[in-house]
């Protein structure tokens, strides 16, 4: 029974199918994106409208909201440091 010899690619071509292979693969990689971006569908305009009130009045709330626990940890390190210090 004889042993069948397989040629081993050269480096040059070796490097040639990488190449082929990346072209390959970046074509189909922008074939998945096309694919994905023709289900993606944008917001109406009352959408976008309700969004932004929601973003907003939450900024406002938790602005109220952390100014006053500023405000309260201030007065009570002040209050702190006039008791501690010397008169």
């Amino acid at each position: 029974m004889a042993k069948s010899a397989t040629a081993q690619p050269s480096v040059a071509e070796g490097m040639g199918n990488k190449v082929k292979g990346s072209w390959g693969r970046m074509k189909s990689f922008y074939g998945d994106v096309r694919n994905e971006m023709r289900k993606v569908t944008s917001p109406s305009r009352k959408e976008v409208q309700a969004t932004t009130v929601v973003v907003i009045i939450t900024v406002f709330v938790f602005g109220a909201y952390f100014w006053a626990v500023d405000t309260v940890i201030g007065h009570g390190i002040d209050r702190l440091l006039r008791y501690f210090s010397p008169r």
